[in-house]
């Protein structure tokens, strides 16, 4: 019976066609440090009188893939070569079996040519002969080279696994003057690279699969031996740490596996324990020093604020990396400095519900910031104070010498723990946080308090929030969307609120809180003429306790307003219970305090509502010249309505927009109905509100809309200054109204933003009158006249 293999013999055949090794040529610097080998190697030149011949190894055992590698890096090594017939010139030969020569040094004359004809060679295949292609050289020279009267520079590419002696004829090269470079490619034989280099053999020793680094390890040796000279005098070549790690692989006893054996002339199977082996790979390291060229670069300064990573693009080119609280600013750096006068104090919860983590998240935040926008010309000042059952204040307003002293402060706030009293934080920091200043007025710089929680507060923050802002303090507030509504409660607005969804988020506020610091809301329009009718649903849809809510917003919104007849005149309409009155029209106080009372009396209808009938009652009753409203002042009308009962109102608000007249709908409700949209009309002059509670927070976005509303060109005649069906018709800036047969009256004339009656005179049946005349009837003549 024919014996059967052992189980050791079928692993060794199973791993005989493995490579005997994995090499790897490594330099241990920095990343930046690597990337200024990558970039020195780019602007490296020699342009020098220099012979350079390129040998290949062209052989089977690199195969055609490293061999298109080894053609790469001397294309790469070319474009740092000044290649002409007076300065550099280049020739490449392949060897495999024999040297075949591609091109000799004196055929091309420009670096375009060689890199073309270095990129055409084809491989060829064979055994690695490198001996034989070395003595080729000894006899013949440098084809088309200036034999010894200029430097002459031998580039081998091999994996190192010659099938020859090599180490005399490389001698024997090197003896005549030549300066070898041993190039490894695919995983070379580090011993025989060795012995072909040139010494000292570390410096004439690379690795061509990384290009960039074998390239600048090339021309930095040809630097050093002053073949080359480079022009820039602060590039300088300097030794670095690497390693030469070859990946071997060896056979490891794993134990013992029965196996049978047979033998000749017998019948019989012997079974015995074979051993059984397994195969591992380990890295063996060799140290070695490289010597690399670096030059001064972009990132040096570290322009890159803020965490940024400076990445160089060329010599004198680099872009930053920022971190996405400072994405799109230049050098991360944000183009919204604190030009302000302000002093900031940040309020840090502290507390067991805010956490540890949260905390540091705060801490973190407030450093952020502090880098970002403070420097040594800004006029902003900061503090920090932390918070849990009692307010601590760690950092007073403006007491640090400078950022740094800031930052290493802010380090060594410790986390307390405990109950979560925003509420008593808020009246402490009001009262004591910005220390014991008694400047006022002009004098004093704008105070705001940047409160950082994540925790709802275990006390009432309502009346405490009110008090810090009677004490003319801003309230912003920074915090998850947990707190949301608390902070919106605290700061009076949602727009002093910045929320994020997650802790990377939170330094994406950063620019936002920059903005708010610094932006004065805008004032309503105090010097814009304005005819301003209110509008209010009274029904029973909205309730007594909502109705209330909405004669607060109105009363909150004039007072953005210099009310006066010749400034803003404002009216009030409610309806409700079927009917529609007019609180009070626009020429019925003169003055806010006024206004404000006549708000207050309102009264509530209950009962069925028709916002159809209350436009039409203010086209027909309100914004007329008999009740107040003056030619050419912008008018406008703002209907606040929870919906149920518009849906006649779509026309009579396209009347009043036809008739010159503004209208805004504010819509009150969990949803926003189809009837809202087809009143706000074809410029969408919508605000939603979700409830009556949250009309607060849309002041600032109503007054906004109504002094672009006073902006608007006006048309004179719209609506018509004239009464008693007379006809207006525009004139040269002004207008004339056209009576009917039988009226006419005094004259107006438009001067400014007012009108002044300058008395009258008497008209014929049908004439013109400029102006908006009040038309009386005329005394019947006398028969017969």
């Amino acid at each position: 019976m024919p014996s059967v293999l052992l189980l050791e013999a079928i692993c060794i055949f199973l791993f005989a066609g493995a490579p005997a090794c994995l090499p790897l040529q490594e330099v241990h610097v920095s990343r930046e440090t690597l990337g200024k080998i990558a970039a020195a190697s780019k602007i490296m030149w020699c342009s020098a009188a220099l012979d350079v011949l390129f040998l290949i190894d062209g052989s089977y055992s690199i195969g055609k893939g490293s061999f298109e590698r080894a053609k790469h890096f001397a294309i790469t090594v070319c474009n740092a070569l000044d290649i002409n017939p007076e300065k550099v010139r280049v020739g490449a030969a392949q060897f495999s079996s024999a040297p075949w020569l591609e091109f000799p040094l004196d055929s091309l004359s420009t670096q375009q040519e060689v890199k073309t004809k270095l990129k055409s060679m084809v491989f060829k295949g064979g055994p690695t002969e490198t001996g034989l292609a070395l003595k080729y050289f000894l006899r013949r020279g440098f084809p088309g080279g200036r034999n010894a009267s200029v430097p002459q520079v031998l580039i081998i590419v091999t994996d190192g696994r010659s099938q020859g002696h090599v180490a005399l004829p490389a001698k024997q090269l090197q003896e005549r003057g030549v300066t070898v470079f041993a190039v490894g490619v695919r995983f070379p034989r580090w011993e025989e690279l060795h012995m072909l280099a040139s010494e000292p053999r570390e410096q004439h020793v690379l690795m061509a699969e990384q290009v960039e680094d074998a390239t600048n390890g090339l021309l930095s040796r040809l630097s050093s031996s002053d073949i080359c000279t480079f022009a820039s005098p602060d590039c300088k070549v300097q030794p670095h740490p690497c390693e030469r790690k070859t990946l071997e692989t060896v056979r490891e006893l794993v134990g013992n596996a029965l196996c049978w054996r047979g033998s000749r002339g017998t019948d019989g199977v012997l079974a015995a324990p074979c051993p059984f082996f397994s195969w591992k790979r380990v890295f063996v390291s060799h140290p070695a020093t490289c010597y690399r060229t670096t030059c001064p670069g972009p990132c040096d300064s570290q322009p890159c604020r803020n965490g940024g990573t400076c990445v160089p693009e060329g010599r004198d080119r680099y872009q930053c990396l920022c971190p996405p609280a400072f994405r799109g600013q230049a050098d991360c750096a944000p183009t919204l400095s604190l030009e302000c006068r302000v002093d900031v104090l940040f309020l840090l919860a502290s507390s067991a519900g805010t956490t540890l983590e949260g905390f540091l998240r705060a801490k973190a935040f407030v450093k952020r910031f502090a880098q970002a926008s403070l420097s040594e010309d800004t006029r902003a000042l900061v503090g920090v104070a932390r918070y849990s059952g009692e307010l601590e204040v760690a950092v007073p307003v403006g007491e640090y010498q400078d950022v740094p002293d800031l930052l290493r402060s802010l380090d060594a706030i410790p986390f307390s723990g405990g109950a979560t009293l925003t509420g008593s934080a808020l009246r402490q920091a009001a009262e004591r946080g910005f220390g014991s200043a008694s400047r006022t007025g002009q004098d004093r710089p704008r105070r705001v308090l940047v409160l950082l929680t994540e925790a709802r507060s275990q006390d009432e923050v309502a009346g405490p929030a009110r008090h810090a802002r009677a004490r003319e303090l801003l309230l912003l507030g920074v915090g998850s969307e947990a707190v949301r509504a608390e902070l919106e409660e605290i700061t009076g607005s949602p727009e002093h609120v910045m929320v994020y969804t997650d802790p990377q988020d939170l330094f994406n506020q950063i620019p936002e809180l920059q903005g708010k610091l610094c932006s004065r809301p805008q004032p309503g329009c105090r010097v814009q003429s304005l005819d301003l009718v209110f509008t209010l649903d009274a029904s029973a849809s909205v309730g007594p306790e909502n109705f209330a809510q909405m004669q607060s917003f109105v009363r909150s919104c004039t007072l953005e307003f210099d009310v006066n007849p010749d400034v803003t005149q404002i009216g009030l309409v409610v309806y409700g219970g079927g009917q529609v009155q007019t609180a009070f029209g626009l020429d019925s106080h003169v003055a806010r305090p006024a206004v404000l009372r006549a708000m207050s009396q309102a009264p509530y209808l209950g009962g069925a509502g028709s916002a159809g009938t209350a436009l039409l009652h203010i086209y027909d009753q309100v914004m007329t010249v008999q009740r107040g409203a003056r030619p050419g002042v912008p008018k406008a009308v703002v209907l606040l309505t929870g919906g149920r009962g518009a849906e006649d109102a779509a026309v009579p608000a396209q009347k009043l927009r036809d008739n010159g007249v503004s209208v805004l709908v504010v819509g009150v409700g969990p949803v926003l109905s189809e009837v809202l949209r087809r009143l706000a009309g074809p410029r969408d002059a919508l605000i939603h509100v979700a409830a009556y509670t949250d009309l607060r927070f849309h002041r600032d976005a109503l007054i906004e809309w109504l002094c672009g509303e006073a902006n608007r060109p006006v048309n004179l005649c719209r609506p018509s200054p004239c009464m008693n069906e007379g006809t207006c018709v525009l004139r040269n800036g002004n207008y004339l109204c056209t009576c009917r047969e039988g009226w006419d009256g005094p004259h107006w004339v438009l001067r400014g933003d007012a009108l002044r009656a300058q008395g009258s005179r008497p008209q014929p049946a049908g004439g013109q009158q400029p102006g908006p005349s009040q038309q009386l009837p005329r005394r019947p003549r006398h028969p017969g006249r």
